[in-house]
């Protein structure tokens, strides 16, 4: 019988030096996307997919995500004396049950593998998701919860994939597919033969990306404690991962749903864009916007 996934892990200790200077003193994880920051949707991600403990790898300045994720009594006092209570339900509804939330250090900047391995003896020897609250997917069902589905099926490891460009592998986790397959349809799921860490588009094995979505086997502890820096001179989880494949069953799934790479400015915007759109509060006021906008720049193309 395979173990439950009920751990999430976030790694949040990244200085996010592409959004200064809006981050020099507020975490990059607590940028919104309309009117929630990005941790927020990933953590809400790991609820829906019946996660119920949440690790937080946290560094220095990061004290405003456990603000976040704890009760602001003055504030929700306020609330429901002016009989807001919409409101509170917003500030109250996503706060985990006390004693659900752990938070540890990372203590220097040494990459994703290593903030993952940092957070070992929170999740003990149970299978883990790992969340990167850059990666913004905009999706029917939740990711991970389409990645629970799957795991319940097949086990093992599991990594969210997409398609990419070829010139684009040189940014991602690359894999190469059982079959010797370049990429795969939405929903489906596709053995992994090896993984490769930002490799040249010249030398890339597939255009299957992984990206930051995983749900991973407690001996990743193990092969991270051994693993050497990689690329960037970073502990890279990928390694970690390409060094398990044989040993336990690995999977990529071809998410449904659209992925913003939130860590990158035009990204960000356009992840912005997308969910305001899909809101039917302002989904059109927003429409009408751009609708407006596009045609002052660029003419008859684009209507009215």
């Amino acid at each position: 019988m395979k173990q439950k996934v009920r751990t999430a892990v976030f790694p949040v200790g990244g200085l996010g030096t592409r959004f200064l200077p809006a981050t020099k003193a507020m975490p990059k994880e607590m940028l919104p996307v309309v009117d929630k920051p990005l941790i927020q949707y990933a953590l809400e991600e790991a609820q829906a997919a019946g996660i119920d403990h949440f690790v937080f790898v946290t560094g220095r300045g990061k004290a405003v995500i456990e603000d976040h994720f704890d009760h602001s009594y003055e504030l929700e006092d306020t609330l429901r004396r002016r009989g807001k209570d919409s409101a509170l339900q917003q500030v109250d509804a996503f706060v985990p049950p006390p004693g659900r939330v752990a938070y540890t250090r990372q203590m220097q900047p040494l990459g994703l593998g290593h903030a993952v391995a940092c957070a070992a003896h929170l999740v003990g020897r149970e299978p883990f998701a790992v969340l990167l609250a850059d990666d913004l997917i905009l999706s029917r069902t939740p990711c991970l919860k389409q990645m629970v589905e799957a795991y319940e099926e097949v086990g093992g490891n599991i990594v969210a994939a997409m398609e990419v460009a070829q010139e684009e592998t040189s940014r991602y986790g690359i894999i190469t597919a059982e079959g010797g397959r370049a990429a795969a349809a939405p929903g489906e799921l596709v053995g992994v033969k090896a993984l490769v860490e930002k490799p040249a588009p010249e030398e890339a094995p597939s255009r299957l990306a992984v990206i930051g979505r995983y749900i991973l086997q407690p001996e990743v502890f193990d092969r991270l404690s051994q693993t050497q820096a990689g690329a960037g001179g970073e502990i890279q989880l990928t390694d970690a991962m390409a060094a398990m494949i044989g040993e336990t069953p690995f999977h990529a799934l071809a998410f449904e749903g659209e992925r913003f790479d939130c860590g990158d400015k035009a990204g960000f915007l356009c992840a912005n864009l997308a969910f305001g759109l899909a809101r039917s509060d302002i989904g059109p006021s927003v429409a009408e916007f751009l609708g407006q906008r596009l045609h002052a720049l660029y003419g008859s193309k684009y209507g009215r």
